[in-house]
């Protein structure tokens, strides 16, 4: 009668498995288990351009009144109309409706694993542009991540607005922020999940500036990756076995 505890026993055995996975992370992946997802970016229909234009044209004809416009929007959201913009009414709101068009676009194909370390921390490992994110190190104790430029701290969970660039969206989100003689470096990562719940989301962006404010490094990432049983990667198909040679006479 030894085997039903046995049973019991591998069952919690598993269920301890399962939750050792960092809150953060719960939902969104499982341990060392693959998951596809794809390197994009947002893009709204290329007619808007024309629209972008003349607001650039109309902010350098007033650049103290623009930057300080702007600062009444959050930032990625369009901006409420006002006619020093640079257009009209009727050509802000053909601007909305080509903004409210914007959609991801795929531009590589790429897998994720959440993976523990030998020290205790997870790593999330990417194949091809997803690898930016493999050096972060999380530690699940003091919530923080660790990057080859420091420690990166969690700050305010993100609920973005549906107007938003990527648009609506929750997650939580990790900063590292560093400013010496030789410059600023500054360093973002968040993950998370649209409104939808049909899609996971990783954003992740380094920068470096000069003392005298030259961009050294401005890298950016966005990945998403279908949730649940959708983005999970399927093996990879067993070869066909041989024929077998006949017997020698």
């Amino acid at each position: 009668m030894k085997f039903p505890v046995t049973l019991a026993a591998a069952s919690l055995v598993a269920i301890s498995h399962a939750a050792e996975v960092p809150k953060v992370f719960d939902g969104l992946f499982q341990q060392d288990v693959v998951v596809k997802g794809q390197v994009g970016m947002v893009l709204p229909p290329k007619e808007i351009d024309k629209y972008v234009a003349k607001v650039e044209q109309a902010a350098r004809k007033d650049t103290k009144w623009f930057r300080e416009y702007s600062k009444q929007t959050k930032p990625g959201i369009p901006l409420p109309y006002d006619d020093r913009l640079g257009l009209t009414k009727e050509e802000y709101s053909e601007y909305l409706a080509l903004w409210n068009k914007r959609a991801f676009k795929p531009m590589e194909e790429v897998m994720l694993v959440l993976r523990k370390n030998s020290t205790g921390t997870w790593s999330l490992t990417g194949t091809g542009g997803a690898s930016t994110v493999t050096t972060l190190r999380y530690d699940a104790t003091a919530d923080t991540f660790r990057s080859p430029n420091g420690e990166l701290k969690r700050i305010d969970d993100i609920k973005a607005d549906p107007a938003s660039i990527l648009g609506e969206w929750t997650g939580h989100e990790w900063k590292f922020e560093e400013e010496t003689s030789l410059g600023k470096t500054k360093e973002n990562f968040a993950v998370g999940r649209f409104a939808d719940n049909q899609y996971g989301l990783i954003v992740y962006r380094v920068q470096d500036l000069s003392s005298e404010g030259t961009r050294l490094l401005d890298k950016s990432l966005v990945v998403r990756f279908p949730l649940g049983k959708a983005g999970a990667a399927k093996p990879p198909a067993k070869p066909a076995a041989a024929p077998a040679k006949p017997a020698k006479r």
